[in-house]
């Protein structure tokens, strides 16, 4: 690794620990020529699957399109950005970890389902009624009660 500081080449490790639930390795490291000393992260550079649309579609994944469906639902509730960084995450990992190249978007959806029930359940519900394209109150209701009985919904077959 070069330094920041002189660009020799000459760096050794000093120290490495996981961070980030294990997901990251922090190095801090010494330079050989001038000693001064710096920090490295290093990560699993894994590439995200495409996502198949219910039209057929193949679009790449998009970070910024699942954080901002996140943060609309998460809209004016008390939960911290840190939270919502936490579950991104593992939404993220979650589709890495299918190993496949392409995912139906309905697994996306899922796990935001999953994750915003983990959060805040206004927000799970918001994001419900949009995903789940609730047409009256009726399954509205029908949704706050599978979520007050912690009963799984069954997904219907398109």
């Amino acid at each position: 690794m070069r330094c920041p500081f002189c660009g020799a080449q000459d760096t050794k490790v000093l120290d490495s620990r996981l961070v980030s639930e294990g997901a990251q390795v922090r190095r801090r490291r010494t330079c050989g020529h001038c000693q001064e000393r710096f920090t490295t992260f290093e990560i699993a550079e894994l590439q995200m699957p495409k996502l198949i649309k219910s039209d057929g579609s193949r679009v790449p994944f998009d970070e910024e399109k699942l954080r901002s469906g996140i943060l609309k639902a998460i809209e004016k509730r008390p939960v911290s950005i840190e939270a919502i960084e936490t579950a991104i995450a593992r939404i993220k990992e979650t589709l890495q970890a299918t190993g496949e190249r392409e995912v139906a978007s309905r697994v996306i959806g899922e796990a935001v389902m999953n994750e915003l029930k983990r959060l805040d359940q206004v927000a799970y519900v918001r994001f419900a009624s949009v995903y789940r394209s609730f047409k009256d109150i009726s399954e509205f209701r029908e949704e706050i009660e599978r979520l007050e009985n912690g009963a799984k919904r069954v997904p219907e077959e398109k």
